[in-house]
């Protein structure tokens, strides 16, 4: 599988998908902590990739997705944004009943994974 492919899996496969540095319980930077912090604070399950350990995917996903920079949220197969579009929509109270609804339609008992 090349990596176009495992990207478009993983997006397909994981309704609720944070690309990030590092993991939600260990980011690895400021951006990807303040974005995982967010959805953590939504209280639902959701997936992540560590593109620190997938340097095939950190080089891939921007193209892919026509977005430079990560943290990476997808959710349902499409983008939402970066770090700073989690923060305003959690601000907003926007993030929350996305988040929310999405894992009802998914519910599965999982707690967070790695997607790789």
């Amino acid at each position: 599988m090349d990596t176009l492919e495992k990207i478009k899996q993983q997006i397909s496969e994981n309704p609720i998908l944070i690309y990030m540095k590092g993991s939600p319980k260990l980011p690895s930077c400021g951006f990807s902590a303040q974005a995982s912090q967010a959805m953590m604070n939504c209280g639902e399950p959701f997936a992540y990739v560590d593109i620190l350990q997938n340097p095939d995917i950190r080089t891939e996903l921007p193209k892919y997705a026509n977005w430079p920079t990560f943290p990476q949220l997808w959710v349902e197969g499409e983008l939402i944004g970066g770090c700073d579009i989690i923060l305003e929509m959690f601000q907003k109270g926007e993030l929350q009943p996305l988040i929310k609804e999405t894992a009802a339609k998914y519910k599965e008992d999982t707690d967070e994974q790695s997607a790789e």
